[in-house]
């Protein structure tokens, strides 16, 4: 292959990939307003009009801003490869370093302040307008900044030598550098699952241990049933940032915890919190999270392979447009450009993934089910998509794209027929 056909080819994929995301886009706008002025028959005695239409309205909104952003990151894409924009970084971030691994870091660096900036505009929207004007921002200026900044030195903390490691083994280790540097990342993610919940986590929440007796005991009820021991029962200040509720577990092995946004705890019955927990518990029981950690692994084994025979190849550079004369020893670039354009040519396999994801959900469903009542667990869902003001009729198409959860309908419904 020659630069210019790789160049036609990213052009073409992400016209194409465009071309669908907006076409999803209006049909999913389309789909909500034709079924905005009832609620759905099924839901009718359990939601009310006004909520529902609040969650027309809050989709909309969400896909038309989500379209905004697609065609700005689209030029944005364009500006960093075939207008230059990586090159000029390159250049300027060599003039002050010269050649070598601070030069290489410092490109990568460059690129990410860069690309942060480009973003900043487009997250203080969506928090501070969209989330606002739906009621569900709790988010202050200072707080939001101030998340960015940990965010910013969290990120150089453990990414730079994360980073120095790969690029070394890049350098170094030969033509197998891809399976070494895998192995490196395999064991970082799973450190990171080890750490998370201890030590990351806490510097964005306060979590406190669970303290009512009750729902203690019926938790703990529940964990005695499906054999999942955890380190902890804790509550997280998620208020303070979103009206949005949830609950997770999070680590591995000793490591354990389940946590409760205190905004759950607020909204649902404890037979319904302790059905949520069912479903989530049924992810682990059912293997689900090592099932995905192997799809992950395997697949990201996939790709710095395919990385691997890339960044040997000049056309990947030139037909990205970057100047063949600043490959030597620019291991840096490579990542760059491979992280900018696989989603271009991968955005159209999404279904792929969710139907996994979707099978998943329903399993672990049926397992709640069987642990405790299933018409709590629906009673939970309900609430949950009128508090989060998730739409109850989104189109099918979109859905498959971009949902990794099956539509409400659909999941109540399997769940009732059960």
């Amino acid at each position: 292959m020659n630069s210019v056909t790789f160049s036609v080819f990213f052009i073409g994929f992400l016209l194409m990939t465009l071309i669908v995301q907006f076409w999803l886009g209006s049909r999913q706008i389309r789909h909500i307003l034709q079924h905005r002025a009832a609620v759905p028959p099924e839901f009718a005695s359990k939601i009310p009009l006004e909520a529902h239409q609040k969650a027309a309205d809050y989709s909309i909104a969400k896909t038309k801003f989500g379209l905004v952003s697609l065609l700005f990151n689209a030029v944005v894409l364009m500006g960093f490869t075939l207008f230059g924009g990586l090159q000029l970084l390159s250049v300027l971030v060599l003039n002050l370093t010269g050649p070598g691994m601070l030069y290489q870091i410092g490109l990568l660096a460059a690129f990410a302040v860069v690309s942060g900036l480009l973003d900043l505009p487009f997250s203080y929207y969506s928090q501070f307008v969209l989330e606002q004007k739906f009621g569900f921002n709790k988010m202050t200026p200072a707080l939001f900044f101030g998340d960015m900044l940990k965010s910013t030195a969290l990120g150089a903390v453990i990414g730079l030598p994360l980073i120095w490691v790969v690029l070394t083994l890049m350098d170094k280790s030969g033509a197998l550098w891809w399976l070494y540097a895998w192995v490196v990342w395999s064991g970082f993610q799973l450190l990171m699952m080890l750490i998370y919940p201890s030590v990351i986590a806490p510097i964005f929440n306060k979590f406190t241990p669970l303290e009512d007796d009750s729902l203690r005991s019926r938790i703990e009820g529940l964990m005695q049933r499906v054999g999942f021991a955890s380190k902890g029962l804790f509550v997280m200040d998620g208020s303070k940032r979103s009206a949005h509720g949830n609950a997770y577990f999070s680590g591995f092995g000793a490591a354990k915890r389940i946590v409760f946004f205190d905004t759950l705890i607020a909204r649902l019955a404890p037979e319904e919190i302790e059905a949520v927990l069912a479903h989530e518990l049924g992810h682990f029981k059912l293997k689900h999270i090592v099932k995905r950690m192997v799809v992950i692994f395997g697949v990201s084994l996939v790709f710095l392979a395919l990385l691997g025979y890339l960044k040997q190849q000049v056309w990947f550079y030139t037909g990205l447009g970057v100047d063949p004369m600043l490959l030597a020893k620019n291991d840096a670039m490579a990542l760059i450009l491979f992280m900018l354009s696989l989603p271009v040519f991968t955005f159209l396999f999404s279904p792929l993934t969710s139907i996994s994801s979707r099978k998943h959900e329903f399993e672990a469903d049926a397992f709640a089910a069987h642990h405790t009542n299933a018409n709590d667990l629906v009673a939970a869902l309900v609430k949950l998509y009128e508090d989060n003001a998730s739409t109850l009729t989104p189109d099918p198409l979109h859905s498959a794209f971009y949902d990794s959860h099956p539509p409400a309908s659909v999941r109540i419904s399997k769940l009732l027929t059960a």
